[in-house]
């Protein structure tokens, strides 16, 4: 299988209003719940008024469309990632997964994936 890194940083954060976000930007990913309105973007795509934000992220995607039969990939990869005591924030799309790594285990990640058989592109 194959992961293609994200050549940016990225930003986790809370907005109090989905009109804070600047949607016209190529990467962003918004979710929002009766309890939160949350936002992954590019960190210098961060509105200015997010009421919680954690900086510091580095990610990669699961290159390919993900079939919704397909069982286990993001457990697999999250395993072996846990197993090297590395914490994910995972974000699950249509198409595919997108797995993110605090910045200072981004490489540690990649070796480790790669290691277990993954080709990092």
């Amino acid at each position: 299988m194959e992961l293609k890194k994200l050549e940016y940083k990225l930003t986790v954060c809370k907005v109090a209003n989905i009109t804070d976000v600047d949607t016209s930007k190529d990467f962003y990913f918004i979710g929002k719940t009766d309890e939160e309105i949350s936002l992954v973007c590019k960190t210098e795509d961060t509105p200015q008024n997010t009421t919680e934000r954690d900086d510091g992220w580095r990610g990669f995607r699961i290159q390919g469309l993900l079939d919704f039969s397909l069982i286990g990939i993001l457990s697999k990869i999250s395993a072996i990632l846990a197993e090297n005591s590395i914490g994910i924030f995972a974000i699950s799309t249509f198409n595919t997964d997108y797995i993110l790594v605090k910045a200072e285990n981004f490489e540690k990640a990649l070796k480790v994936l790669s290691d277990a058989g993954y080709d990092i592109v």
